[in-house]
């Protein structure tokens, strides 16, 4: 039987209706850029300090000496105790200079009246509003965790659902629930109810990326697959990033600010219209009517006169009675073989997910502005995705993502090695890590695609995905150790980052190998080495002389 592209050659790679497709899933993905990230304004903490009554009566130099001044490297007036007020206002009646009194024995109590908040950079964050500070400063990192949370749940759900209903069903639902939440979470009354709606903001935020790039491998050619994983969707996204710090730069208070993300999910109502279901899923789902109408159609749009016949009988046939065939998240761990496969690539996917959050939500904690730091963190991915497709146009897919991750790895290690009054070159360092594992993350999506079969393909990236949000509901408490040692964060991140770079070299290689089509197909894939023709022969195809199965 002839797999899909063959079928489909006749439409070519680069028409008409591909380069519509392209740019409209494309373009689709801006929001998952700042919606995703809008955390780091949203739940930022601005300079605070005790909040002190006003009406006690005390001179401004009292009111100056209220707060104690913490020693160490990094002096600084403490963020959650105070000195004890009635013992401050006994001693202002006695000494109207405190120039005169050692306040080193003067006993302190934590901010019993709430906090000041700086206003220098922020009009409102979640953090100010809801005092997420001193004993709830763990509600901070809680609130993305809860994030991530959902996006797991999602990706979980949302990849069995697209196998089974469709591609564009839950591409379309799961852009909505993000919109629809996301303005719903402007009105939150405490932060409860802002984590239980940042829940459902997550379900639907990177499952619908997940939906576009399936949709796009698919119903994409081949040779524009891979300009389509990395220049496409990758930059895309990173261009929506780039967007959130020029938006929250002009819009202080985090209410307006999540509204005015909101905004654009509306505009993308209309590409229901435009965009096709996945003729390889139709097909694989026994709708063969309906898929050679989309096939037709593409043909029509791009100016080609399509065969007669699309499909021989004994090709109809075979497809009605593998449509008859269920796929669970169970075929992926099946066989000891897939099982391998799903298992590693669970590992590298958390962990490239734990260093790139970790990087990006990082990004208001290095010196120098926030909103610049979070604009250079979001620019460097364009070339980022740049340098992915170019790799993978030149070398194996092992060989791209390994030696990105260890490279990735190795920076970030050696961070602490840098002196502390080189803090410039930190910050470019980290930035270098964050390019190489943009990079990365960009070609483990391609390479993913590649080594599951169409009947879970989307199950599979979706599992994979999955694993990411593992890796990123930790990513926070990541960022949280730096409280205790800067450079912590870094050590854990490059460790890990190694390690999965020593990982990709245990999966098989897919570079100028056809997509696979059946769970049978991928049964015969060895890890630790190169997928051949033999490993996508289809099982009607047994007469094929053994010469041709030679490998690469």
């Amino acid at each position: 039987m002839r797999d899909y592209d063959e079928v489909t050659d006749f439409l070519g790679d680069w028409g008409p209706f591909q380069r519509l497709i392209f740019a409209l899933l494309s373009v689709s993905i801006f929001p998952n850029g700042f919606c995703g990230l809008s955390i780091v304004f949203v739940g930022d903490v601005p300079d605070h300090r005790c909040s002190i009554p006003a009406n006690l009566n005390l001179s401004e130099a009292w009111m100056n000496r209220t707060i104690p001044l913490v020693p160490g490297d990094d002096p600084h007036y403490s963020k959650c105790s105070r000195y004890r007020l009635d013992v401050i206002v006994n001693l202002s009646e006695t000494f109207p200079d405190p120039d005169l009194v050692n306040m080193s024995g003067v006993e302190q109590e934590p901010c019993l009246d709430g906090w000041e908040y700086s206003r220098e950079q922020y009009i409102s964050t979640i953090v100010s509003e809801w005092d997420l500070v001193c004993k709830n400063d763990w509600k901070g990192p809680f609130s993305m965790s809860v994030f991530f949370l959902g996006v797991l749940i999602g990706t979980f759900i949302a990849g069995q659902l697209s196998d089974r209903f469709g591609r564009k069903a839950v591409w379309f639902g799961t852009m909505a629930i993000q919109t629809g939440f996301t303005m719903i979470q402007v009105f939150s009354p405490n932060w409860e109810i802002f984590c239980l709606l940042n829940f459902f903001v997550g379900i639907g935020q990177i499952s619908n990326y997940v939906a576009a790039f399936v949709i796009g491998s698919e119903v994409l050619g081949k040779s524009v697959r891979v300009i389509y994983s990395t220049l496409g969707v990758c930059i895309s996204y990173a261009i929506g990033y780039m967007l959130l710090p020029l938006i929250a730069y002009f819009i202080r208070s985090w209410r307006m600010l999540l509204f005015t993300l909101s905004l654009p999910g509306l505009l993308y109502i209309p590409l229901w219209w435009f965009v096709p279901e996945s003729p390889r899923w139709l097909l694989f789902k026994g709708r063969i009517r309906e898929a050679e109408a989309i096939i037709q159609h593409i043909a029509k749009k791009n100016g080609i006169t399509p065969p007669a016949v699309l499909f021989s009988e004994l090709e109809l046939e075979e497809m009605k009675s593998k449509s008859e065939i269920t796929h669970t998240i169970i075929h992926l761990v099946k066989t000891s073989n897939i099982r391998a496969i799903t298992m590693i690539n669970f590992l590298i996917w958390m962990i490239l997910s734990i260093e790139y959050y970790g990087l990006s939500l990082n990004t208001p904690n290095l010196n120098g502005d926030a909103y610049l730091n979070c604009f250079f963190s979001a620019a460097i991915e364009v070339p980022a995705y740049t340098t992915a497709w170019l790799l993978l146009q030149r070398f194996t897919r092992r060989f791209c993502l390994s030696g990105a991750l260890f490279l990735g790895g190795s920076v970030l290690f050696f961070i602490q090695l840098v002196p502390s009054n080189l803090s410039v070159l930190t910050t470019t360092l980290v930035m270098v890590g964050k390019f190489v594992i943009t990079s990365a993350f960009s070609m483990v999506y391609v390479y993913t695609a590649e080594l599951y079969p169409t009947v879970v393909r989307n199950m599979g990236v979706g599992v994979s995905t999955m694993a990411s949000r593992l890796g990123s509901i930790i990513s926070p408490y990541f960022v949280y150790f730096g409280s205790y040692n800067e450079f912590l964060p870094f050590i854990l991140m490059g460790g890990l980052t190694i390690l999965s770079a020593i990982l990709v070299f245990f999966l098989p290689e897919t570079i100028n190998s056809p997509l696979l089509e059946t769970i049978d197909q991928m049964q015969n894939i060895k890890y630790f080495g190169f997928r051949t023709p033999c490993s996508i022969q289809h099982s009607s195809d047994k007469s094929e002389p053994a010469e041709k199965c030679d490998g690469h």
